[in-house]
């Protein structure tokens, strides 16, 4: 690329062609990465214009490719998404497919109820040829020119399995007549390791599928799965394959972790509330540990509102910013689902007042999206699309100890039907996890079935000094697991085990209790690995490393007052035995570049100091943009910060802005670019700039005096958006 010089006073200036050139490989750069995404059913419309790189145009029907083009017109890479476990799939369910009805193929209860998402919309219980009937569909949006799939939500409800396919199934996968799934936990327990299977058979059909037509055509086409996080899968009910698409062609994931999700009651130090930030932190975690070790991609999803649509603006607002926070923790992901179903945020009406804030009889308010959540709304977006920063500029500014992690296991689904469910909360992982968010540690779920991923080898453990285990409401898959266990721990990791052995799936037929082995729980099998007596109690150097037994039942613990001080005193005292300092903080700060992302936690530290943050920031989630010197991070407050004095630089750009910003070019005298947004929306931009400017135009007319100021260094614009890119000029 060709540069243009300035002579300037005698000296040589590349100021404008470089800015140029620069902004241009960033926005060449965030598109071909793909970093920002939404999916949607409708057309493009003005006011669902997003500042994204992909739309995920939903569905498979004969509508897709016009759908597709009114996006694709409009600048969008296009990726299609499609319902793997539902969808209007009519014309399978009764015979137009392939001549059979398959009707007998809807999830179904115990007492006789189809599960469904609609009418003749059942969740289905996948055959070999439901598979096949995906691939036609998915081969629709193919030839339409999609770069990518996403087949979302794989889902099997626990409380299904009575269906006579599922019976079907049974009996070839086991080669035994199928038994009522509630009758005791080896039947529920095989029951969900069958749901499981089928799944991941059905995807693997479809992924195969794709890749071969991609090779055909000379096409590389990505296989994607939007899923919910493994803990809220098992909180309501719900088996999926989750980790093990990875074997089977899965190219990645769409983390789907919401207010929805993330709102979900558990129970810490024996109260049951909602808490959606730590709960939110959680979940995003599980999903970034799901992929750290395989190297595939995830985007986070961030959804404005919810699913429930009774909840008014303030409340959804209030927790889409503790959700975005906790996903912005993750230092790691830098892709993101921006939001699903743009329509129902910018054309559908909620309430003004939350049910609790009305009196009997007031009649329910509703109002179309506020103005100013609009303008936060695309004062974020444009910040997550510039969250990929260098690793040397992401650091923890405050926090807890970190390092430590809580193992987890997709058998966690497995164990939550009748006769004997496991902890209705989800305690036994709550209860070891949620004592130490609490306090500031950064912990992260850690997926065992990475042990047995081809990518990882055998490192996945290697991030850690610290890891929780409990067999109470999951087991192991392998006992491959227990080797890279005691690899692990003889290196120098402290292993806490925190595990009573009441826990009834002990005894279904696993692989710890089928011969050769004959052991009474897979704890049995580790701590023989690990050269410990069955019974060991208290803590064992074992190498370089340490084994502590905490003889209790973490889903008690987590009812119990002082659950959260045991679970602490154990790991805190495992961490000392490894030397790792233990330190506790009421409020996490991540750095991310100039970004700063904030939580004061509540249920903290007790009587600990308000923490605060001095300096010179601007609060993204101020629809204003206002430079503010200090931030108090007292609890339950989220903020997502622009640091003005980030290394200093006084350079001329644009630091944030609520709309979509392009060919920044800088010279001695002006800042220009091109600005763009959702219609019926208002821009909020701040630049650095070195005096008031002297003018400033939009779309080549003067903008008012009354619309930008000037403090400290920093302006402010405000101005209408337009769909269109205009131009912006500043002049100094």
């Amino acid at each position: 690329m060709r540069i243009p010089m300035i002579i300037c006073g005698g000296a040589l200036l590349l100021a404008t062609g470089l800015a140029s050139a620069q902004d241009a490989k960033t926005n060449m750069t965030r598109e071909k990465e793909e970093r920002l995404s939404f999916q949607t059913f409708e057309r493009w419309t003005p006011r669902t214009h997003l500042d994204a790189d992909v739309a995920m145009v939903y569905g498979i029907d004969a509508s897709l490719p016009e759908r597709i083009k009114t996006w694709r017109d409009r600048g969008y890479r296009i990726h299609v998404m499609t319902g793997v476990a539902w969808g209007e799939y009519q014309d399978y369910l009764f015979g137009k497919f392939d001549g059979k009805n398959h009707e007998d193929e809807s999830q179904t209860e115990r007492d006789g109820r189809i599960i469904g998402h609609g009418v003749n919309v059942p969740y289905m219980s996948p055959s070999e040829s439901y598979g096949r009937y995906l691939c036609v569909g998915v081969k629709r949006a193919l030839d339409a020119g999609a770069e990518a799939i996403h087949l979302e939500e794989p889902e099997f409800w626990v409380r299904s399995g009575y269906e006579p396919n599922f019976k079907r199934e049974w009996k070839s996968y086991y080669n035994e007549d199928w038994r009522p799934i509630n009758e005791t936990p080896d039947a529920q327990y095989r029951a969900s390791k069958l749901k499981y299977f089928l799944y991941k058979r059905a995807l693997s059909q479809v992924f195969t599928f794709v890749k071969e037509y991609s090779k055909e055509h000379n096409r590389d086409i990505k296989c994607y799965v939007p899923t919910h996080s493994l803990i809220n899968y098992a909180h309501w009910g719900i088996v999926s394959p989750e980790s093990s698409l990875l074997d089977v062609g899965c190219d990645g994931y769409i983390a789907q972790v919401w207010t929805g999700t993330s709102r979900e009651p558990n129970v810490y130090e024996g109260r049951t509330q909602s808490r959606t930030f730590e709960t939110a932190f959680l979940e995003y975690g599980a999903m970034q540990n799901l992929v750290r070790a395989s190297g595939r991609r995830v985007w986070y999803l961030n959804d404005p509102i919810e699913d429930n649509p009774d909840h008014s603006w303030d409340d959804y607002r209030t927790n889409w910013e503790s959700t975005l926070v906790a996903s912005l923790f993750q230092s790691e992901v830098h892709h993101y689902e921006i939001m699903p179903w743009p329509s129902r945020i910018y054309h559908d009406k909620y309430p003004v007042k939350e049910r609790s804030e009305r009196k009997e009889g007031e009649p329910v308010e509703k109002t179309l999206i506020p103005e100013a959540y609009k303008t936060e709304l695309q004062s974020v977006i444009r910040a997550l699309g510039d969250m990929k920063q260098p690793a040397k500029s992401v650091n923890w500014q405050h926090s807890g100890t970190r390092g430590v992690g809580v193992l987890v296991s997709d058998t966690m689904m497995f164990e939550r039907g009748d006769p004997t469910p496991s902890d209705s909360r989800l305690g036994s992982f709550y209860g070891l996890a949620m004592p130490l968010v609490k306090r500031g540690l950064p912990i992260e779920p850690v997926q065992i079935e990475s042990v047995t991923q081809s990518t990882t080898k055998g490192n996945f453990l290697k991030p850690y000094r610290v890891l929780m285990l409990t067999y109470e409401g999951q087991k192991p898959p392998t006992p491959a697991f227990h080797a890279a266990l005691k690899k692990w721990v003889q290196a120098g990791g402290a292993l806490v085990v925190v595990d009573s052995d009441s826990d009834p799936y002990n005894a279904v037929r696993e692989w710890w209790n089928t011969s050769p082995n004959s052991y009474s729980t897979p704890r049995e099998h580790l701590f023989e690995v690990l050269g410990l007596d069955k019974n060991f109690v208290g803590t064992k150097r074992i190498g370089k490393g340490v084994v502590v037994r905490e003889n209790s039942s973490p889903a008690a613990l987590s009812h119990r007052e002082d659950g959260g001080e045991v679970v602490r005193r154990v790991v805190s005292g495992a961490a000392t035995q490894v030397g790792l300092p233990w330190t506790e903080s009421n409020a996490i700060v991540l750095q991310r570049g100039p970004y700063l992302v904030a939580s004061g936690l509540d249920e903290s530290v007790p009587n600990a100091p308000t923490q605060t943050l001095t300096g010179r920031y601007i609060n993204l989630f101020d629809p204003e943009l206002k430079v503010i010197p200090q931030v108090e991070l007292s609890p339950g407050k989220r903020f997502l910060l622009f640091d003005l004095n980030f290394n200093n630089s006084s350079k001329p750009r644009v630091v944030a802005s609520a709309c979509r910003v392009r060919d920044e070019v800088v010279t001695k005298r002006s800042l220009r670019f091109k600005a763009s947004g959702t219609a019926e929306s208002n821009a909020v931009l701040r630049a650095i700039v070195p005096s008031m400017p002297k003018s400033v135009t939009i779309g080549g007319k003067a903008l008012a005096a009354s619309d930008y100021d000037f403090e400290d260094g920093v302006l402010r614009l405000r101005f209408p958006n337009s769909v269109d890119p205009q131009a912006v000029e500043i002049n100094w």
